[in-house]
């Protein structure tokens, strides 16, 4: 829809804003060759004519009183009503509608449910993406428990008996890379009578007596079978481990006999060290550091050493990026079950409604209408010599064909840098907001008045009566000629004035002029777009926007007189 341009009155705004007058005639400049010899000869009357006022040379002046007006500059255009926002709710999804629970007219909030789809027939992709997720989840854990074995760590406490491997080693999985052992502490597992042995727990004190020197040591239960033995000539026990401190002279070939809780051991047995292990690497790899020393004491959980592995780092980035892939399909899975339940994206009344409950709705179609009509706006085009004129929170009047009698305020909110030109002219959009709308509906077109200034009960003279430099010509019997410059002949006085809010048709005169006062000047024609200036030196002429040089010019002025007319243009 092409907007309506906003416009003041040229003889208005020009007389506002000196040299506005000129950039407008520019645009519409007519070199014509009849026109060009109609204002030769015009000069030429200026000569024959001996000095005299311009009516001898054809040209009548106008004049008009001094008086008090009211003066109000306005802006004014038209447009049509839009809602505050209006949305068209459309289907991503195709399917049975199995509800639409709402009729044209209703007011809906926000979210609201408007129709809910039939999505059986997404049911069990939900369920293959769910079950690929969980796949690719045990997947990725895996891989990390691989990532982690690149750590080779003690599994029981101990001393580092041997390094099997020297860093930059290349090993593989189940190779021995060190071995552990624990003889500070010696074992000793012996059997029990197992009803003996079922009163027993793990902590519990007990005495070790040495076979070979009868030497007792002290000692503590650490372990009791739960699984009851039968020895020969059938005797049934449960073998305890308990073990000592090793004072220094104990090893495995020494053996001994233990006493628990008064409870004599039915057999003897030979020591063994706590813990005595061989450390294998669980995964492939190359030594990257040993972090243990030949003899040095390690705690269970310990690093031995550490291990990389471009393979293993590779398994887990593809596992990774394997589960990442598997969450993105289910979260688009779930995104799709969401398109089978259409919510209201705003607050609105619902204009139309094209589908209801039972027929099959189509991607992309429009399923109805929602209007935001909690206020209206219009948008308006304003002309570029205007726009400055235009500031967000300006009041504007707005009247409507369709609402007789009424008058509805409405305000700038918007004032758009984004200009369209055409045809040499650029416009810019100007929102505008109506918060009070009884009586209007979007689409309706409407007037719009924006007061830029206004005025009342103040000295007034016409706008074409100002000429350059802010003067004006007033007749030899004015009381304000006094104080102004005789032209030619003394039958004319030019005054300086001060001018201050204008109009269509008047500019305000703040001083200068008085009441009693009568302004003469040439008015513009009607036709070809030139006006002829004679008193005063050579005189000049205006052509368009063009002005022969010399002495003042009472009307029709060139860029820069205030009251400078547009002629025919």
């Amino acid at each position: 829809m092409k907007l309506p341009v906003l416009k003041r009155d040229a003889q208005e705004k020009t007389a506002k804003k000196p040299g506005i007058l000129a950039k407008k005639l520019l645009r519409r400049r007519v070199v014509i060759p009849v026109l060009a010899c109609a204002l030769a000869a015009a000069v030429a009357l200026r000569f024959l004519g001996g000095g005299q006022p311009a009516s001898a040379a054809g040209l009548t002046y106008t004049t008009a009183p001094v008086e008090r007006r009211d003066i109000t500059a306005q802006i004014t255009g038209s447009g049509s009503l839009e809602a505050a926002n209006s949305y068209s709710v459309t289907s991503l999804a195709e399917g049975n509608i199995l509800t639409a629970d709402f009729e044209e007219g209703d007011q809906v909030e926000e979210g609201t449910v408007l129709y809910t789809i039939d999505a059986s027939d997404l049911s069990s992709t939900l369920e293959q993406a769910q079950i690929s997720l969980n796949q690719a989840r045990r997947s990725y854990d895996s891989r990390l428990k691989d990532l982690e074995k690149l750590s080779v760590t003690a599994p029981e406490a101990g001393r580092v008996l041997s390094l099997e491997v020297e860093a930059g080693d290349d090993v593989s999985a189940g190779q021995t890379v060190a071995a552990l052992r624990n003889s500070d502490i010696m074992a000793l597992e012996v059997p029990f009578l197992s009803d003996e042995a079922a009163g027993f727990h793990v902590g519990q004190s007990a005495s070790v007596t040495l076979e070979s020197t009868f030497e007792t040591l002290e000692g503590t239960v650490s372990k009791i079978d739960r699984v009851d033995t039968v020895l020969e000539g059938g005797m049934i026990v449960r073998y305890v481990t308990v073990e000592v401190a090793n004072p220094g002279a104990l090893s495995v070939s020494q053996t001994g006999s233990a006493v628990v809780d008064g409870c004599a051991s039915a057999g003897s047995a030979a020591f063994r060290y706590a813990a005595e292990e061989n450390i294998t690497a669980e995964v492939s790899g190359t030594v990257a550091s040993i972090r243990a020393q030949e003899g040095s004491w390690v705690n269970k959980g310990d690093a031995i050493l550490t291990l990389t592995s471009d393979s293993v780092d590779d398994n887990v980035q593809s596992a990774a990026d394997s589960l990442r892939n598997a969450e993105l399909s289910l979260e688009s899975r779930y995104d799709q079950l969401d398109n089978y339940t259409i919510t209201s994206p705003i607050r609105g009344t619902v204009i139309d409604k094209n589908y209801k409950a039972g027929e099959t709705s189509e991607a992309g179609k429009v399923l109805c209408s929602i209007y935001d009509l909690s206020y209206l706006t219009m948008t308006l085009s304003v002309d570029e010599l205007d726009i400055s004129d235009i500031a967000v929170g300006q009041k504007v009047e707005v009247t409507a064909d369709a609402v007789e009698g009424k008058t509805y305020t409405g305000v700038v909110t918007k004032v758009s840098v984004a200009g369209t030109s055409s045809g040499g002219t650029t416009t810019y959009p100007v929102t505008v907001r109506i918060d009070g709308t009884e009586g209007l509906l979007p689409g309706m077109n409407v007037d719009a008045v924006i007061t830029l200034e206004s005025a009342s009960g103040v000295l007034a003279i016409p706008t074409g009566a100002l000429n350059r430099g802010n003067t004006v010509l007033v007749t030899a019997d004015s009381p304000s000629a006094a104080d102004g410059t005789a032209i030619e002949g003394g039958e004319y006085y030019s005054v300086p004035v001060e001018i201050g809010a204008s109009d269509s048709g008047y500019i305000e005169i703040v001083s200068g002029l008085q009441e009693g006062d009568t302004v003469a000047y040439i008015p513009t024609t009607g036709s070809g777009g030139f006006a002829m200036m004679m008193p005063g030196g050579m005189g000049g002429v205006s052509f368009g926007d063009a002005a022969m040089p010399g002495g003042t010019m009472p009307s029709g002025g060139p860029a820069g007189a205030p009251g400078g007319g547009r002629g025919g243009f």
